[in-house]
């Protein structure tokens, strides 16, 4: 044991000069990325790219880097490596910053900062478009087993306010990797382009990547400034109202069922609402549910318009846009109280008028009676 003590300390010395070793100096001095570059690789898209400093001093430490997004939107992470994808729009232009940083459990050491700006593209102010808006829609494609459903693309603006009136607009949009023209537009009475259609496209019909969309222009007189926007599909996309529905009334049983919209998300994945309308008396109810039936209790004497839309569950994607409402069915009959009930009715109220006017009489005449008797006993 006396022989073993020695040992154990000499170990004990050597592990904790090894861990100084290989904890990072607080002193250590770090030197900024070189060769920092912001290059345009689509549309509103942007590759970050830098080199290590190679005069910095290594020191067997993993060496971070913190990248700060100035414009057009501020951000803020941390990467290992030294390039990094930014999906942003750009005709405002866009600048970031990178440094060097090395954490550790008391503190943050950090590099200056690396900086790299595109200018925003040219153009005369107030030619730009405003007001763009864009949709989706899925249709079935019974030609396409590979894709059984498609997705439509329709994006409408309006002209600039200061844009030349032979101004015209071309709009492109990028999805993926894949970047496609508009061919078919809708022009305003001086012929400028001022919506765009696409029956079919890249989009996946369940995708969550970003639609990307951009507008540009040309005039003889002006340069036109180019407009882009980044759209999140689940917030644009319009579902497909429900199919086949059906409506049934048994007693006072109102039964209600239909089938999902036309859509590449399954059966589960959609909450729907059901609207009934009472004709006679103008009463609306709207019940939520996730199934796709519903059961009412009604008074089976009125006439219903019924009504079904649909929206994608937060199960399967972010909340989003609901359907428009299914065409109306009509069930049920405004029927009138037949003859024999309103004769019941209104003989129990002639009935009742004349009892009221027989009693009304025979207390008139009750009154003198009274006052006769009473004279007569004085």
């Amino acid at each position: 044991m006396i022989i073993m003590a020695p040992v154990l300390l000499i170990l004990l010395g050597a592990t904790e000069i090894l861990q100084a070793d290989l904890l990072p100096d607080d002193k250590i001095s770090l030197l900024p990325p070189v060769n920092f570059t912001i290059k345009v690789t689509g549309l509103a898209q942007v590759l970050l790219r830098w080199e290590p400093n190679p005069d910095q001093e290594q020191r067997n430490v993993n060496l971070e880097y913190q990248v700060k997004i100035h414009a057009p939107k501020e951000d803020d992470y941390e990467t290992r490596i030294t390039e990094s994808k930014c999906v942003t729009i750009l005709h405002k232009g866009f600048s970031a910053s990178v440094r060097t940083i090395l954490q550790n459990d008391h503190s943050l050491l950090a590099s200056s900062w690396a900086s790299a700006e595109l200018h925003a593209p040219p153009g005369s102010p107030g030619t730009s478009v405003v007001n763009l808006t864009c949709t989706t829609n899925t249709t079935a494609d019974n030609y396409s087993h590979l894709r059984p459903y498609q997705v439509s693309l329709h994006c409408t603006w309006l002209v600039g306010t200061d844009a030349p009136e032979d101004t015209q607009y071309f709009l492109y949009y990028r999805y993926g990797s894949r970047t496609e023209e508009c061919q078919e537009y809708s022009k305003d009475s001086m012929g400028r382009n001022i919506a765009c259609w696409f029956p079919r496209t890249f989009i996946h019909s369940r995708g969550r990547d970003w639609l990307a969309v951009l507008v540009n222009g040309s005039s003889k007189h002006s340069a036109i400034k180019p407009f882009d926007e980044l759209f999140a599909l689940h917030a644009i996309d319009q579902i497909n109202p429900p199919l086949n529905v059906t409506a049934e009334i048994e007693g006072t049983r109102l039964s209600i069922q239909w089938e999902k919209p036309v859509s590449a998300f399954p059966i589960h994945c959609f909450d729907y609402e059901v609207k009934i309308h009472n004709a006679r008396n103008g009463y609306l109810q709207i019940e939520k549910m996730m199934t796709n039936a519903f059961i009412s209790i009604i008074d089976d004497l009125s006439k219903y318009d019924v009504q079904v839309r649909a929206a994608v569950s937060s199960m399967c994607r972010e909340a989003g846009l609901w359907s428009e409402w299914s065409q109306p069915i009509y069930v049920g009959k405004d029927e009138h109280k037949p003859l024999r009930q309103w004769f019941l009715i209104v003989l129990m109220a002639t009935i009742c008028f004349i009892l009221l006017i027989l009693l009304l009489i025979c207390r008139i005449k009750l009154v003198p009676l009274r006052q006769k008797l009473k004279s007569s006993v004085i």
